[in-house]
């Protein structure tokens, strides 16, 4: 290993061009491609800001010239040398009009040959790649995520700070809380059989904050949730959390709007208009199934139960009769779509709770497909003036339970909007979705749970039907949109400890257990607690968007797998006994099942 004493550099590869011509610099970086002609040795140099031509002569130093044999991809180098101008320029990188002139060159650090391709752009494992992140992310194209990532945070710092928010830390180490997703827990040590709780958010402390006056707070912030994962979905997460005092919906949406659009000028020179439209839950479900709608393109559902409620069809009459609906869409122009491309879409909702896809062409002679039998002349002119239907369409229904319908064929509309290549990828569309169900029935449970959580304040009109009606109360929630996913969501918080308790009653806590999981906030309530409101953004989702990946592992320095696991350092993993004796830990071997018995 040779020191790098007394050998700073001047700057980054891509600090210097054609104004350096002549002067002599340091650089440093690893050994992206060596390039052997003869008498005459190129040496691209990489580093996170680029790549810089080295040229090592041998009629002008032997020794410099033999040394430079030596290298090898990924070698970590230092070399001194004078920036001339390049004969062969290459215009596709930034350094492309200089090279530089090696006079002196140290061999920082050698390198095995890499278990992953390290060119751009090579086929290579994800789960390789993974567990050699820390060699993936030398590519320029894996650097550029962990590079705007910081840009935004730095975005995301100037902006809150020049608008009065203050950064408050909040505990890693906090309590386990019910009427949420699963806890991390950690044990503890010095109490012996209790346990903290990696924190889902930092809500409960962000209100807190609120009562201890300091109106305005923000915070970047790890958070933890025992989930699944998915595509845009990691255990560990990282918020953009804030909490405002004295205010109402249409505060804290002015703030934000006002962020992003200075967010998305900054990183991208793109000028967005505000105010954003907003949207109530009830109108983005029936409109579009969901309650995060991908606005770029139109193809809406339309509720089609008073047309085909007397159809011999069982599938439509068995909805009816549970209380669901019958909802279908339009794919205008898809009637060229085959039989088996059909069948992959009845696959498709059947991953989202459909037992079955209906469907039918509309053609110049009349309607064709699965359901045609079923539907006289007047029930087929009817659906095609609700669905704007004409020769050429294809219509796809689903009749189910409500929930049913609007997940599948929701989620329909969009892979239809991408198959048909409706979806402009170079259009930005926000939308506030509001006022959404303060509580929600789970029909397994019966029992009503929060929507969002059990801290949101109801709309004041719906109040009075708390206990008479409770999934007709809507709440003063909302959640920002853009293209389809869901990139933060917040609410005006409850600010009195008895109507905070009345809450926790709709939600089937009796009064000591409220007082045991949330005690602390009820008493806190209780000191003079001003209005507030505030939200989150999902920062890994922003980083997503405005770098336009699909992949949350893409803008994560190190993530997990689908199974939890971090390729990298392979944990969770196993621990000492000894550390779990001196945790109060032990683990119980199951017994594994006897087929014989």
């Amino acid at each position: 290993m040779q020191s790098n004493k007394g050998f700073n550099r001047s700057g980054y590869c891509a600090d210097f061009n054609m104004d350096n011509i002549g002067q002599t610099i340091k650089v440093m970086g690893w050994v992206n491609r060596s390039r052997n002609l003869g008498s005459l040795i190129f040496c691209d140099l990489r580093d996170r800001s680029g790549i810089l031509q080295l040229v090592f002569r041998q009629e002008k130093d032997e020794e410099l010239y033999n040394k430079a044999l030596e290298l090898k991809n990924e070698y970590v180098i230092s070399v001194v040398g004078r920036v001339n101008e390049r004969e062969d320029k290459n215009p596709n990188i930034p350094t492309g009009d200089i090279e530089i002139e090696c006079e002196e060159l140290k061999i920082l650090s050698k390198s095995d040959v890499p278990p992953i391709d390290m060119a751009e752009n090579t086929p290579t494992k994800e789960l390789l790649r993974l567990q050699y992140r820390y060699l993936d992310l030398r590519k320029p194209s894996q650097q550029k995520y962990l590079l705007k990532r910081n840009e935004i945070t730095s975005i995301v710092h100037n902006f809150f700070n020049d608008n009065g928010f203050i950064e408050v830390e909040t505990p890693i180490l906090t309590r386990s809380t019910p009427e949420g997703a699963r806890d991390f827990l950690v044990p503890s040590r010095v109490n012996k059989g209790k346990f903290y709780a990696l924190p889902q958010s930092p809500q409960l402390l962000k209100q807190l904050l609120m009562i201890s006056g300091l109106d305005r707070y923000y915070q970047i912030v790890k958070c933890f949730r025992d989930e699944d994962l998915r595509a845009n979905r990691q255990p560990e997460f990282t918020q953009i959390d804030l909490e405002m005092s004295f205010v109402e919906i249409d505060d804290i949406i002015e703030v934000n709007e006002r962020f992003l659009k200075s967010l998305f000028k900054k990183t991208l020179d793109l000028d967005i208009e505000i105010p954003f439209r907003r949207m109530p839950y009830n109108e983005a479900m029936d409109r579009f199934g969901s309650d995060k709608p991908d606005m770029r393109f139109s193809m809406e559902l339309k509720d089609l139960s008073d047309i085909l409620n007397d159809t011999d069809f069982q599938v439509f009459n068995g909805a009816l009769e549970s209380k669901g609906s019958i909802r279908g869409i339009n794919a205008k122009g898809a009637e060229n779509l085959s039989r088996k491309d059909i069948d992959k879409l009845t696959d498709f909702v059947k991953d989202y709770g459909a037992k079955g896809l209906a469907w039918f062409k509309i053609g110049e002679d009349g309607i064709s497909g699965s359901i045609a039998k079923f539907l006289s002349e007047k029930h087929v002119e009817l659906l095609k003036e609700r669905l704007d239907g004409e020769s050429g369409d294809l219509i796809l229904i689903i009749a189910d339970k409500n929930n049913v319908v609007f997940d599948s064929l929701g989620a329909l509309r969009v892979e239809m909007g991408k198959r048909l290549d409706l979806i402009d990828e170079d259009k930005y569309e926000f939308l506030w979705v509001t006022e959404f169900p303060l509580l929600e029935y789970d029909e397994e449970d019966q029992r009503y749970y929060a929507k969002h959580h059990p801290f949101t304040a109801p709309m004041d009109e719906d109040i009075e039907f708390l206990e008479s009606d409770p999934g007709r109360v809507r709440a003063k929630a909302y959640d920002i949109v853009l293209n389809g996913t869901e990139m933060g969501g917040g609410s005006i918080r409850i600010h009195d400890s008895d109507f905070q308790e009345r809450i926790l009653k709709a939600l089937g806590f009796t009064k000591e257990a409220a007082e045991e999981s949330f005690g602390f906030l009820l008493k806190a309530l209780k000191y003079g607690t001003p209005p507030h409101g505030g939200m989150a953004y999902g920062l890994d989702r922003l980083v997503m968007s405005i770098t336009n990946t699909e992949n949350i592992r893409d803008v994560i320095a190190f993530p997990k797998i689908q199974s939890g696991i971090c390729p990298v350092t392979d944990a969770p993993n196993l621990v000492d006994p000894a550390q779990l004796e001196d945790l109060h830990i032990a683990l119980i071997k199951k017994e594994e099942n006897n087929d014989n018995e």
